[in-house]
Parts: structure tokens; C-alpha cells; sequence
């Protein structure tokens, strides 16, 4: 959403940067990478690639990566990473092409100038992500998707952006969150809406309430905002949600958390 109405929260789709010791990873291609990608071309990294995970493949999580800058730069290594095991994707490479036919999009994946890796791993961790720890959790929703935790030294970063509980909390998802640092979870709809969209992949604000509590987090970033959400409802949802625990917040756009 571009609206007058939608500005203080964004309503660009997922993309999530990491950044350690000047490299920068990122976690799925929404269309919050144009923003990433100019700023990432104004600066001097330590290395010329960039590695980006995918928790999974819907459009919206994918449909930024043709207007990546570093994409089209040469001097850039872009490796296209899903880790996870079982995942249904089997062709990394022809998602992206796919998307890039030129029926849908003038450059074709083949000709943007940067040179792509297509990393499809069939396991569940990985040790070196831009010098932290990857490792992943599968979660529920349509088609597969993947929530992923980050260590570097004694910190934890865990991202479940897509996922449903389904006859209550999962308790595989709790377990992998358990005592992070900070926990980015999906939290789309209120409790009165969830009943309407059961199948979709989401989860509710009482949710994400619920598993950074049981597994014991020290900040919650609530995400995956409803499109029909505007900033008044979704800062009153904020304060709600504080009253119950007070290191929450929902995600902004451009939001930088350091830890």
C-alpha cells in the first residue's frame, strides 16, 4: 500500500537484512529490497556477494528481486539460497527465471550482469550465513515455508514470517524460538478475523503474543501486516498488544534493530 493512511507501518513485503561485521544477508525478496538494494550500492561492503534465504517462494516474497540494484552490477556474486529440508521447490533457479519471462518482465534473469548461485539445500542448518549460524524450522503454511534462526557469538535472531498454528501453538515453533534475542513472527490478523482465513498460513496477534511468551524472548517484532490494516488500526493493535507484553512492537518499514 502507497496510501496516505498506510506510511507510518509501510506497505512494501517482506525483505530483512542482516547485517554483521559489514556483510550483509537477507532473508526473502519482497518488495522491500529496491529500498536495500540503493542503499547497498552507495556503500563499500566487505564482500562483493550477498546471500539471500528464502522461507519460501509466494509472490510476495519473491516479486522484488527484478529490481535489486546489485543485481545488475557485475561486480556482485548473488547467491539464491533455500535451506530446508523437504522443500517442495526442486528448481531454484527456473522460480526466478519464471517470474522474469519476458511476457512479465522486460530483462530476463539470464541477463541482469550479476553472477547467481542457486543454493537448494537439503538440510537443516548451515554454519557460515555472512558469519553467523543458520538453522531452520519447517513451518505450516500453503506450499511450504521455513522460519530461520541466526547465532553469532550469544545472540539469536529467529524469523517465522509465514506460519499457521493449528490446534493451538505449535510447540516445534516455540522450541526453536526458545530464549532469542529477538523473535520476528507473523501475527496478520486479530482473533476475530483468524476464523475466517484458516488454511491461509497465518496467525494472529494473540498468537505471536503466546509463543514469545512460552519461549521465554526478549523483544517480539509482530509482521506480515494485513493490506487492509492502516496505521491507525495497526498502532492501536500496538498498544494493545504492549499492555500483555511490553517489549513488542510490529514491524516498520526501514525499522533497524541492533543487538
Amino acid at each position: 500500500m502507497c496510501e496516505r493512511n498506510f506510511q507510518e507501518f509501510g506497505g512494501n513485503t517482506t525483505c530483512i537484512s542482516i547485517e554483521n561485521n559489514n556483510m550483509i544477508g537477507v532473508l526473502d525478496a519482497g518488495t522491500g529490497i529496491r529500498n536495500l538494494g540503493h542503499d547497498i550500492m552507495q556503500r563499500e561492503l566487505a564482500h562483493n556477494f550477498i546471500t539471500i534465504a528464502f522461507t519460501h517462494f509466494h509472490w510476495d516474497h519473491i516479486q522484488g528481486l527484478p529490481f535489486f540494484e546489485p543485481a545488475y552490477s557485475s561486480d556482485f556474486v548473488i547467491n539464491l539460497l533455500a535451506l530446508g529440508q523437504g522443500r517442495m521447490v526442486d528448481d531454484l533457479e527456473g522460480v526466478f527465471a519464471g517470474q522474469m519471462k519476458r511476457e512479465y518482465f522486460p530483462i530476463e534473469l539470464q541477463k541482469m550482469g550479476a553472477h547467481f548461485k542457486f543454493m537448494l539445500a537439503d538440510k537443516t542448518d548451515l554454519t557460515n550465513f555472512h558469519g553467523a549460524t543458520m538453522s531452520t524450522c519447517k513451518l505450516i503454511h500453503p506450499g511450504g515455508c521455513y522460519g530461520y534462526k541466526l547465532q553469532v557469538e550469544d545472540k539469536t535472531l529467529v524469523i517465522c514470517t509465514d506460519v499457521e498454528h493449528k490446534n493451538g501453538i505449535d510447540p516445534g515453533v516455540v522450541e526453536f524460538a526458545r530464549g532469542a534475542d529477538i523473535l520476528v513472527h507473523d501475527a496478520q490478523y486479530t482473533e476475530d478475523e483468524l476464523p475466517k482465513y484458516r488454511g491461509w498460513g497465518h496467525s494472529s496477534y494473540q498468537q505471536a503474543l503466546e509463543v514469545a511468551e512460552r519461549s521465554g524472548v526478549e523483544r517480539l517484532v509482530m509482521t506480515h501486516h494485513d493490506p487492509a490494516h492502516d496505521d491507525q488500526f495497526l498502532a492501536k493493535m500496538e498498544k494493545l498488544c504492549q499492555d500483555r507484553l511490553k517489549t513488542c512492537v510490529l514491524a516498520r518499514e526501514g525499522m533497524e534493530l541492533t543487538f
